[in-house]
């Protein structure tokens, strides 16, 4: 059929199964939005580039689908690179398109032209540019291919202005031939037996979970894993809610301002099960002291991250789609009853996490932050997402908010993306409309793509936006008063902003509670209120996240209390 370029990325999308994309207009791209106009395309104009790429995320973590962004060129696209490196870091499957300006002008330093595919070669699993109109079909093709298979990610399409507008005849390929990338990654059989006999020969086995496990969709193989083992588990602040929060033995998660229950179970195992996690230096504490006593496993999808900051022992390089059900039926073909012999140590290990739980000091009236999400967990069902952006916030919804579901609690892991949290609330909302969307966010996060309230209110995206409000950049003046001598240096937020005000002013409801008594009544009735809100919680600014392990300490050299 003959069509334009613009037209035919259009029709490539739907061939892939695109619903929805989020975007922002530009010169170069005003070919293809003539075409999304056309064809009714469904197209979430966001406030900003970096939103539109926060929303993608999003949009990808909640339902496991690819999420799309489109940006114009030069400053359009440059907006989208904090979006990129988010999704790359924790391997989440998103598509940018962005236009480029014409071929004859590329490498002219042109108006509005930024080089690109240079940009976004570090922090994609692959990117393209495309000069030629008959190319196009299948580099769409290939990137979302490649964006969803193996260990996903973000790929970036750069497309010239003039290839949107050149007709040729479309046909959209059936088959991919990628020299050197099949997406298909073996396990072999040899490896699992050799865990398998690992655990039958140990005696304080800790599996360690992460975010591996919900991109690959095998949380029903692990905890199938866990109930047959019958010994405590951890996960990664990426791997929450691949087993049920009540799971017997969970032990929450680990790492910096993890559990003490799972960080001291680390230190004393003698066989610690990785899977699907890549040993972040968020969890390891310091390296060399990093489960000291313990055989170490990892399961992997990329053999890149295997030995890269922990040596394993036993290595299981594969999909964890075939590696996990294959470990599963080994494990019941053993004629060892682990759940009894590893009850004794899994008592130990709860018992000692029971001895630090994670909790707060109630304060006069009032709110601590951690009332305030474990409220809000009680009130949630599975059917709820909960989204965060970066700092205290996050930590204590970690830590107080119950995920039993993969994909019910998605934050910015790896790079830590303030800003990130609103834009990927919408977006989840609108991959998952049956779900309850809650944010959690600070008063500083909340700040960086305030603008995405308006998106929100224009579009009737049913979010519950709450806003942790402690007066200062809450991690950053943790740090400060910890080992800064209290030298609060550009971190207070003592300033004039009224966020219900600007909630009214972006058009969505706004509340503020200040009491603890108001978590009771005022904070129900808003929770489960039609419509999206935001709630402005003021909190104690001097509030730690604790558990703590500070930098370069062993994960069982950790700050347990307030003094």
């Amino acid at each position: 059929m003959k069509m334009n370029g613009a037209r035919a990325l259009l029709e490539s999308l739907k061939n892939e199964g695109v619903e929805l994309v989020f975007g922002y207009p530009g010169g170069v791209v005003l070919k293809l939005y003539d075409e999304i106009y056309k064809m009714k395309f469904p197209n979430i104009l966001t406030g900003h580039e970096q939103g539109a790429v926060h929303a993608a995320d999003g949009y990808a973590r909640a339902s496991g689908k690819v999420g799309v962004v489109i940006a114009t060129s030069g400053p359009g696209a440059a907006n989208l690179i904090t979006g990129i490196a988010t999704a790359n870091m924790d391997s989440v499957p998103i598509v940018c398109i962005t236009g480029q300006v014409a071929n004859h002008a590329i490498g002219k330093d042109s108006f509005q032209e930024v080089d690109v595919y240079g940009i976004t070669t570090p922090i994609t699993k692959h990117n393209y540019l495309v000069k030629d109109v008959h190319d196009l079909p299948r580099v769409v093709k290939e990137a979302f291919f490649i964006a969803r298979t193996g260990r996903p990610g973000p790929v970036s399409i750069d497309i010239a202005a003039d290839v949107f507008n050149t007709e040729f005849d479309f046909n959209y390929p059936e088959t991919i031939n990628l020299r050197g990338y099949s997406g298909k990654n073996p396990v072999a059989e040899v490896a699992i037996e050799e865990v398998v006999k690992a655990v039958e020969a140990c005696q304080r086995p800790l599996i360690f979970y992460g975010g591996g496990v919900i991109s690959s969709e095998t949380s029903e193989d692990l905890r199938a894993i866990v109930k047959r083992l019958g010994c405590p588990s951890t996960s990664t602040l990426m791997g929450l809610g691949c087993l049920d929060a009540d799971t017997d033995g969970f032990l929450g998660f680990a790492g910096m301002h993890g559990s003490y229950g799972a960080n001291m179970a680390i230190q004393t195992c003698d066989l610690l099960l990785c899977i699907g996690m890549r040993f972040s230096d968020r969890v390891t504490g310091r390296v060399k002291d990093f489960a000291p006593g313990a055989k170490i496993v990892h399961f992997e999808l990329d053999p890149a991250e295997v030995n890269k900051n922990v040596r394993a022992d036993l290595k299981v390089i594969g999909d964890l789609r075939q590696s996990l059900p294959l470990f599963r039926e080994k494990l019941d073909a053993s004629p060892t009853d682990f759940a009894e012999k590893f009850s004794a140590w899994k008592a130990q290990a709860v018992d000692k996490g029971a001895e630090y739980p994670f909790g707060w000091q109630d304060e006069g009236d009032a709110i601590k932050p951690g009332a305030l999400i474990s409220k809000i967990s009680s009130i949630c069902d599975d059917n709820t997402i909960a989204v965060t952006d970066v700092g205290q916030h996050q930590m204590w919804a970690a830590q107080f908010f119950k995920a039993h579901k993969p994909r019910q609690f998605l934050t910015s892991g790896g790079l830590g993306t303030m800003g990130f949290g609103l834009p990927a609330a919408m977006g989840a909302k609108l991959a998952c409309p049956d779900k309850n969307v809650v944010l959690f966010t600070g008063d500083g996060s909340i700040m960086m793509n305030v603008q995405e309230l308006a998106t929100i209110a224009d579009h009737d995206i049913d979010v519950k936006i709450v806003i942790v409000h402690n007066f200062i950049l809450g991690m950053v003046g943790q740090w400060q008063r910890l080992f800064y001598e209290h030298h609060y240096s550009a971190s207070e937020l003592k300033c004039k902003r009224d966020f219900v005000k600007i909630a009214n002013a972006m058009g969505l409801r706004g509340y503020r509670l200040t009491k603890a008594d108001e978590l009771e009544d005022d904070l129900i009735e808003i929770m489960f209120s039609k419509g999206a809100a935001v709630i402005d919680v003021y909190v104690p600014e001097e509030e730690n996240v604790l558990p703590m392990v500070p930098g370069g300490r062993r994960l069982d050299q950790m700050v347990l209390g307030n003094d």
